[in-house]
């Protein structure tokens, strides 16, 4: 069922994605923390997503990793109030 939902929308998720992945950059280069982990997590969720879906290793584990740090990053946020 998650396989079928992403060959679906896989164009919708990759336009979005592509989206993400600007405004996180924007987010980055203008200083506008926590925007930069907000936006940069989904972006990983998509492209994990497209990984699992294609089959491409080094894509998954990579946005598994980078996921991770994203969450510890928003938890951290959230717990320090920062």
């Amino acid at each position: 069922m998650f396989e079928t939902t992403l060959i679906r929308h896989e164009r919708a998720l990759k336009n979005m994605a592509l989206v993400l992945g600007v405004a996180s950059t924007v987010a980055i280069v203008q200083n506008w923390y926590p925007w930069n982990l907000f936006l940069s997590l989904p972006f990983c969720l998509i492209w994990m997503g497209m990984g699992w879906l294609h089959t491409e290793r080094q894509l998954k584990w990579i946005n598994v990793l980078f996921t991770a740090f994203y969450v510890y990053g928003i938890g951290r946020y959230f717990y320090l109030g920062v």
